[in-house]
């Protein structure tokens, strides 16, 4: 979605859309490219010339080409975001930075937020010359902190404008009346529709106004002849007075006060740790006058808002699952030690999401918290074989003294490795496919997983190695007090 300044007319919005249309296509990942420039006969896509919006398909995965060097001398495909950031490069027009989305995505944002990047600033008050200062102002700043691929700050107040201001008394002179001169000067300059031509199943509109020789400039307006009631026909510049003004491009009311937005398209970055940068250099660098205000938006409007959620959500997944636990097990000791599972699957986690790049976000979250649920999973099938070893050894009468507790933990524990490593075998079979998916929806449902793989493989790992310990701590006092008893 590139975005020019105010003003921009028909014909350079159709050079720069076939060039940029052009230079998309030579990429061989791309199958198709269209884009549009302006707005559909409908007030619910309110776009001007000015934003352009460019869909492009990509092929399949496998028909990319191998133009990226790996480091041992062979070659590999692009990835999406290395394909991405390569068009943007070759996307470099002077004064129209490029905004990357998905256009579900994009609809959806500008529905619920306004703002059509991953990180949007509105800044409210008063004034649209103000508004637009500030604005421009945090589009500078904003440019230099690392991760911000484009940033463009609307220009609320440079809107350009062809104003007819009448001459009442030259017109009451000559008989014409103030709607003749509008109808002319709409008719004239502005062009109207007389009737439509039918082409078959097609239908366009026939537009009737003067050649663009008669009106590409004001001094040729000013020529251009009204007709009076007598039949005489006096020149537009003795009946008005032909003048450009600049004026608002877009006006926006939000909460009763005028808005204007500062776009901000990032990558290689989490969204929360960008934004309190972003912050920290706004408020030091950019002043907002008495009654004007910044708005943080965007995803990251919408990643607050599941923060807040999240803050009462994880406490109450934790609680419910300790809560099964205890009723399961009746034992505060053996619940705790199967909630320890808990932070050793978070090191496996965090591991894994450092080494795959992922950033924090609403999916890995939803993943951590499936991740706990697994945990719990694997930490009672630990204690159920700990249990029952321990429980036969002392039926037996053979748990005696603490070379019989690690015996009979050695037998829960090592012996049967085996069952312990079908049930995390099978929820990993279930997840890895997952990690390799290429598909729609994919890259949210990695980061999903992704937590879950890693929190799998530590938590198995650390329950073999550190719950037979903690088992044997617990137990072994037990048979210590009882021996001491006996004594």
């Amino acid at each position: 979605m590139p975005t020019a300044f105010p003003g921009m007319s028909v014909t350079e919005a159709q050079r720069i859309l076939q060039k940029q249309d052009q230079l998309l296509k030579e990429f061989g990942e791309v199958a198709t490219v269209f884009g549009k420039a302006g707005r559909a006969d409908t007030p619910t896509d309110p776009a001007p010339f000015s934003m352009v919006e460019t869909t492009v398909v990509l092929k399949p995965k496998e028909e990319w080409p191998k133009g990226v060097k790996t480091w041992w001398g062979g070659h590999r495909k692009r990835t999406f975001e290395e394909l991405q950031n390569a068009m943007n490069d070759k996307l470099k027009f002077a004064g129209i930075p490029n905004i990357w989305t998905m256009p579900i995505k994009n609809r959806i944002d500008m529905l619920s937020t306004g703002i059509r990047t991953p990180i949007g600033i509105k800044v409210m008050g008063a004034d649209l010359n103000v508004i637009q200062s500030i604005s421009e102002h945090i589009e500078a700043v904003v440019q230099l902190i690392p991760g911000t691929r484009n940033v463009y700050a609307e220009r609320s107040a440079d809107g350009y404008y062809l104003d007819f201001v009448l001459k009442r008394d030259e017109l009451a002179h000559y008989g014409i009346s103030i709607r003749d001169a509008q109808m002319i000067i709409n008719s004239a300059v502005g062009g109207e529709n007389i009737s439509t031509t039918v082409e078959g199943r097609e239908r366009y509109p026939i537009n009737v106004r003067y050649a663009r020789e008669f009106r590409e400039d004001i001094d040729v307006l000013k020529r251009v002849l009204v007709p009076t009631p007598s039949g005489a026909h006096i020149p537009m510049a003795q009946l008005a007075e032909i003048k450009r003004v600049k004026g608002p491009a877009m006006i926006r009311n939000e909460n009763g006060l005028l808005a204007g937005y500062v776009y901000v398209d990032m990558t290689g970055r989490d969204i929360g740790g960008y934004v309190k940068e972003a912050k920290k250099l706004v408020q030091s660098k950019v002043q907002v006058p008495t009654g004007y205000s910044l708005v943080w938006s965007g995803q990251y409007e919408n990643m607050i808002r599941v923060k807040e959620r999240l803050k009462v959500v994880v406490p109450v997944t934790l609680f419910i699952i300790f809560l099964l636990l205890y009723m399961n097990t009746k034992s505060m000791a053996k619940t705790g030690i199967i909630m320890l599972a808990v932070p050793f699957s978070l090191v496996g986690g965090v591991w894994l999401l450092y080494i795959l790049g992922y950033h924090m976000s609403i999916a890995v979250w939803v993943g951590m918290i499936a991740l706990m649920g697994l945990d719990a999973e694997t930490g009672v099938f630990m204690l159920l074989y700990l249990d029952i070893a321990y429980e036969d050894r002392k039926k037996a009468g053979t748990l005696k003294t603490l070379e019989d507790l690690k015996s009979a933990i050695i037998e829960g524990a090592v012996k049967r490795i085996r069952p312990k490593m079908m049930t995390v075998m099978a929820a990993f079979m279930g997840l890895l496919p997952i990690m390799w998916s290429m598909g729609t929806g994919s890259d949210m449902m990695k980061r999903v997983a992704a937590p879950m793989v890693g929190g799998l493989a530590t938590s198995f790992i650390l329950e073999l190695l550190v719950y037979p310990v903690i088992y044997y701590l617990w137990k072994s006092k037990k048979i210590f007090s009882r021996s001491q008893g006996i004594c």
